[in-house]
């Protein structure tokens, strides 16, 4: 069983976790955009799109499926919000 750790954000929320994660959750979920690809997403997968300066539907369409699939922090139930995204801006993912 995990151990579970209280920590303190910069901005002063008080969280716990069971990993080394430092991600404040109250900071993820203010920091979600409004609109657009990204706010349909989970915090982990939002996070992985960023880290590779994704923003967005027409970005993302420069990878394949398969790579954005390795990313950590992405998992299945984000295909569905992926296809839907570039669907609506009429493109496709990298063969």
């Amino acid at each position: 069983m995990a151990t579970i750790i209280w920590k303190t954000c910069e901005m002063g929320h008080r969280f716990q976790k069971s990993s080394d994660c430092p991600v404040c959750p109250k900071c993820a979920e203010l920091s979600r955009p409004e609109e657009g690809l990204l706010s349909r997403l989970s915090a982990p997968a939002r996070r992985a799109l960023e880290s590779h300066n994704i923003h967005n539907a027409s970005t993302l369409s420069a990878y394949c499926l398969k790579e954005v699939l390795s990313w950590h922090g992405i998992g299945k139930a984000s295909i569905p919000i992926f296809m839907g995204a570039l669907e609506q801006e009429g493109l496709h993912f990298k063969e």
